[in-house]
């Protein structure tokens, strides 16, 4: 595969020292970077990860929130990265159970408006954030040869996951709620039968889900502001932010697994898994300046700025749409 790595060292450590940004693969990760901006959890009874795998499985399969959204520690080795594990579903506490989408449906658009729907919003973009933290993992455990570079990165957008997950479950609390309080589907989950590699991964998460929050993101916001929730405004705000270093991450990657002669348009819907298609890497209102900042090249852009927009999800799918 493009882009892979040479025989590794016996030794290998994720984070020695903290950069700023997981978009650039030669860029390494150290979880105290970001300890100021992690929120107060329950302290686990789970002993701490002593290698990314573990701290991989403690994500996926621990049910406790606490588990999932605690980061790793500083200078975690990915050593013993053992067999290839494609774990089918996380493990979850009766609360965060997963149920068939008619059962989680999620409020309009226009819902921001009203308090009540609009806390509802918010809950599935909570989950949305959980989801994308626990793929991650997942992408870590199912793919251990994947380039040591990709793994440092992931590892990185994994913490960010984290993190957004806790913002939003704070802002959850603000208005009365938390995560747990609405049913959730495993619209995410439900995506991965087909990545088969570290580019199928990418196309998927960085290039469709992240890629349209480019767009959603600053829509949401607008409509926060509108309905007079500042807080909320000013996280889709920070939201958008991170997102184009994760679309940029993704984007680098597949430029790297892809085929020399592939364009990167075809590289992306190539390696994209049924159903996803690139209407779903967009939203209604299409926002080209954060791709541009993303670094995609305009043909890139204009084509999916002429994608068809299918918002209306498969039968059942209703409301916020996906991270």
């Amino acid at each position: 595969m493009p882009g892979g790595s040479a025989a590794r060292p016996a030794s290998r450590l994720i984070a020695v020292r903290a950069q700023r940004r997981c978009d650039d693969a030669s860029e390494v990760f150290d979880p105290r970077d970001r300890e100021t901006e992690t929120l107060p959890m329950a302290t686990a009874a789970s002993r701490s990860p002593t290698t990314v795998r573990e701290f991989a499985l403690r994500v996926v399969t621990s049910p406790r929130l606490e588990d999932k959204l605690r980061p790793p520690p500083p200078d975690l080795p990915d050593t013993n990265r053992g067999p290839a594990l494609r774990l089918e579903r996380p493990a979850r506490t009766r609360d965060l159970r997963i149920v068939h989408v008619h059962e989680a449906r999620v409020p309009k658009i226009q819902g921001m408006l009203d308090p009540k729907q609009r806390v509802r919003i918010v809950h599935a973009f909570c989950h949305h954030e959980l989801q994308a933290a626990e793929l991650c993992a997942w992408a870590l455990l199912a793919f251990p040869d994947a380039p040591d570079a990709f793994r440092r990165g992931l590892v990185r957008v994994l913490v960010d996951e984290q993190i957004h997950t806790r913002l939003y479950m704070q802002r959850l609390e603000a208005m009365g709620a938390r995560l747990g309080d609405y049913p959730v589907s495993a619209y995410f989950w439900n995506k991965i039968g087909g990545v088969a590699s570290p580019a199928h991964f990418v196309a998927a998460l960085s290039l469709t889900f992240e890629n349209a929050n480019l767009d959603h993101a600053p829509t949401y916001a607008a409509w926060a502001r509108r309905a007079g929730d500042e807080p909320l405004a000013l996280l889709l705000d920070r939201i958008y932010a991170d997102e184009i270093h994760h679309v940029r991450f993704g984007w680098r990657w597949l430029a790297r697994f892809k085929d020399p002669h592939e364009s990167m348009w075809e590289a992306w819907t190539r390696r994209l898994p049924p159903p996803l298609h690139p209407g779903r890497a967009r939203g209604r209102e299409f926002r080209p300046e954060g791709r541009l900042a993303v670094g995609m090249d305009p043909e890139f852009v204009e084509r999916l700025a002429e994608a068809p927009v299918t918002l209306g999800r498969r039968r059942g799918e209703r409301g916020a749409p996906c991270d």
